[in-house]
């Protein structure tokens, strides 16, 4: 008879050890890491663990290996679109919910902004400056609603190149002639679009409630997370 308080450890040990064999030959991961990996285990199941550990992996070895821009964009981007596209309503229950890397990975999917925002923090981490990333708020003129794309500015007078979740392949702007730029913001800005690929600043980013809701959660060391209407 096992007593009641040894369940949760039987759980952990479970846990380490379907983790393990990919831990031992992976890239080395940090500590921050390794609990990140058990957080996601823990609250979403064993799979999503495996998916946390992957992403992690994938960020260690492009800083240990020194990635170019180009590699990083297109390791990113082939990364998180292997992810499902499920609804906001669906998944958390909400018309609109911009999850953070963490949350978009143990759910195993999400919608067009949650590919954007994984992209966007992942190439920050991997070594890319924010002044030449934005998420673009674009119209799809193949499905015509609003979607959201991250755009890469090589330098900031050059036509940008796009990471999406549709046309999975990272083309210049100019090439998609089916979105229509509304308006796009990072870290630190905001901007209106007034032609294709170029904008004019409007302020903050922090006018974006959504944005600011994000980047406290995800800065904060417990992460809150809401419920999950979907089984993993």
């Amino acid at each position: 008879m096992v007593p009641e308080s040894r369940p949760g450890l039987l759980r952990h040990w479970l846990v380490v050890l379907l983790l393990l064999p990919g831990l031992l030959f992976a890239v080395p991961l940090s500590d921050d890491d390794l609990s990140a990996i058990r957080t996601e285990t823990d609250f979403y199941g064993p799979r999503a663990g495996k998916r946390m550990q992957a992403w992690r992996e994938l960020i260690q070895k492009g800083k240990q290996e020194r990635w170019s821009e180009q590699k990083s964009l297109t390791e990113v981007n082939r990364f998180f679109n292997q992810m499902r596209f499920l609804s906001d309503i669906s998944l958390w229950g909400k018309a609109d919910y911009w999850a953070s890397p963490m949350e978009f990975i143990g759910a195993g999917g999400g919608d067009c902004e949650d590919y954007s925002i994984s992209k966007y923090f992942s190439l920050i981490e991997l070594g890319l400056n924010d002044e030449k990333l934005r998420m673009v708020y674009v119209k799809s003129l193949t499905y015509q609603q609003f979607h959201m794309v991250v755009a890469y500015y090589p330098t900031p007078a050059a036509v940008p190149l796009i990471l999406d979740n549709i046309d999975v392949a990272i083309k210049p702007a100019t090439q998609r002639k089916d979105l229509v730029p509304v308006f796009s913001f990072n870290g630190s800005h905001l901007w209106l679009m007034k032609e294709r690929g170029q904008g004019q600043l409007a302020g903050s980013a922090s006018r974006l409630t959504l944005w600011n809701d994000l980047r406290s959660r995800f800065s904060s060391e417990k992460l809150k997370r809401p419920k999950l209407n979907l089984d993993d």
